[in-house]
C-alpha cells in the first residue's frame, strides 16, 4: 500500500504544557503578488511528541499525519535546534526575540564559536 507524500514544516515550539503535546508556530514569508512587500503570515498547530522530549523554543520538524484527535494532525519528528533559554526568562521575553536569539545561536555555532 503506497502512501501519498506526506506535508513537511520547519517550526518553533511555543507551549508544550499539555501531555504528548506541543503547540507550534509554523511562519511563511512571501511576496505581495501586485505590490511586492514581503508578508509574515504564521499560524499554530499541534503536534504529536510521543516522548515530551520538546521543550519551549526548539526548532522542531514537523510532518503531515493520521488525526491523533480532534486537533493534532501532525507528528513531531526531529528536534533541528534546542534552545539555550532558560525556562525562568521565557514569561519576560516575547516570541520575536526568542526567535532571533534562536537565530543568532544557531549562527555563533555555525562560525565554531
Amino acid at each position: 500500500m503506497n502512501r501519498g507524500v506526506r506535508k513537511e514544516r520547519t517550526g518553533i515550539v511555543i507551549s508544550n504544557k499539555m501531555d504528548k503535546t506541543a503547540v507550534v508556530e509554523l511562519e511563511r514569508v512571501f511576496s505581495h503578488p501586485l505590490y511586492k512587500k514581503v508578508i509574515r503570515r504564521s499560524s499554530r498547530v499541534k503536534a504529536h511528541d510521543e516522548d515530551n522530549s520538546v521543550q519551549i523554543g526548539d526548532k522542531v520538524l514537523i510532518v503531515e499525519t493520521r488525526p491523533y484527535s480532534r486537533d493534532k494532525r501532525w507528528r513531531i519528528v526531529e528536534v533541528l535546534g534546542k534552545t539555550k533559554v532558560s525556562i525562568k526568562d521565557l514569561p519576560k521575553k516575547s516570541l520575536k526575540e526568542l526567535k532571533n536569539i534562536d537565530m543568532e545561536e544557531t549562527t555563533v555555532d555555525s562560525a565554531g564559536n
